[in-house]
């Protein structure tokens, strides 16, 4: 599927005849990262000086990252006529459909369409700020830059994006061993959110194991179980990621 790092590729056969481009797939892969690495440096830059806090949130699809942000969009709100709180840059491989869920629900949001990579890159998130800036919001207004990278626990952890915080979504639905099983996207993250929670009990998920499977493999993220439905845990999420609440600012 992804046109950088391979994966979706066949698995090679047992014991194959060495392949003339194999000793070049490590330096030009290097490269790209590099590339990435210097383009992700100067986004964090860009960042920093207009005080927002970038988030880069990364699930496997289908586990409420967008029900999530609309939720917190509207626990957030805004007074009529002020500046945005928050944005979004989506990145899917096709459709818009994310980015206009969000601006129907009164989100400034723009679409990135990837095509056949799997992740965002450095570049493409510049490419959404970019577009935002032509919507009239200026990184300076914003206190929140919501990244929702495309749905997959793999590719998207290799890549810097230039955020702040990386929040990594585990929903009831998925199962309490996908930090086992996709342990280095769940190791990078600074925060874990257990999505869904409303469901635990109707899907049998077993919250312990869950947060065990967590500790284990990134003992050093917050964790914090969220429901997009019921609203349960969105101002502790919102006071992790250090922003304020409507009703105490």
């Amino acid at each position: 599927m992804c046109r950088d790092c391979s994966c979706g590729q066949p698995a090679p056969e047992s014991n194959p005849e060495p392949l003339p481009e194999q000793p070049r797939r490590l330096p030009l892969h290097t490269a790209l990262l590099q590339r990435n690495d210097a383009g992700a440096a100067a986004l964090r830059q860009r960042f920093t000086a207009a005080g927002v806090t970038v988030v880069n949130l990364l699930s496997s699809p289908g586990s409420g990252k967008t029900a999530l942000l609309e939720a917190l969009a509207q626990r957030l709100g805004s007074a009529e006529g002020a500046a945005p709180r928050l944005a979004v840059i989506v990145g899917d491989l096709a459709t818009d459909n994310d980015a206009r869920r969000l601006q129907a629900a009164g989100v400034q949001a723009v679409q990135i369409t990837t095509g056949q990579a799997c992740h965002l890159e450095a570049p493409m998130v510049a490419e959404g700020v970019h577009r935002l800036s032509h919507q009239g919001v200026a990184l300076g207004q914003l206190e929140l830059l919501v990244i929702e990278n495309v749905g997959n626990l793999v590719c998207p952890g290799a890549y810097d994006l230039g955020e702040g915080l990386r929040v990594v979504l585990l929903s009831t639905t998925e199962g309490e061993d996908k930090p086992l099983k996709y342990a280095p996207i769940f190791h990078g993250a600074d925060l874990v959110l257990i999505s869904k929670i409303d469901l635990a009990e109707a899907v049998g998920f077993d919250r312990a194991a869950a947060h065990a499977a967590i500790a284990r493999v990134a003992p050093h993220a917050q964790v914090l179980e969220v429901s997009a439905r019921s609203g349960a845990g969105l101002d502790a999420l919102i006071a992790a990621l250090g922003l304020a609440t409507p009703a105490v600012r």
